[in-house]
């Protein structure tokens, strides 16, 4: 198994309660990213540590099949000044099961969450799951996103 300890770090963003019932979730989160990019959200959060795009999934209300909270930000030094409308969310250390999408975005990334959402045997923990966007997420059809579920040590 892929699995790694990662460290607590926090990250500040903007958020949506979903579920992946009806395929909601891809609306919602359709929705988001829009407004990330289309108010140019990653140029208002203050304290960030680099210009990565981190999408987080908390609050699991059960599991794959409940509601959660989505939240596209940046990590950050500190939860200070926090912008109106923006959640600041802290990502405590722990195990974590780490996949990587290869290809064209964001189809692959889908591609990797259907394999992790019918994995039985990932021993998910539901606590904070999250993707990190780096710069290989713009590389078109080479893109990569790395996604990292918490485990259950």
């Amino acid at each position: 198994m892929n699995h790694q300890t990662i460290q607590k770090f926090h990250v500040i963003g903007i958020s949506i309660r979903t579920t992946n019932e009806n395929g909601q979730s891809v609306n919602d989160l359709e929705t988001l990213w829009g407004k990330f990019w289309g108010e140019e959200i990653q140029k208002q959060i203050p304290n960030k540590v680099n210009d990565n795009i981190y999408a987080v999934y908390t609050d699991y209300e059960t599991d794959v099949t409940g509601p959660y909270t989505a939240i596209i930000g940046l990590p950050v030094s500190s939860l200070e000044n926090i912008p109106k409308d923006f959640v600041g969310i802290t990502i405590e250390t722990a195990v974590y099961q780490k996949f990587v999408s290869k290809g064209k975005m964001p189809e692959a990334v889908v591609a990797t969450w259907m394999e992790i959402w019918q994995n039985k045997n990932l021993n998910r923990a539901y606590k904070a799951d999250f993707t990190v966007h780096g710069k290989k997420y713009y590389d078109g059809d080479n893109a990569e996103v790395e996604t990292f579920i918490s485990v259950k040590k």
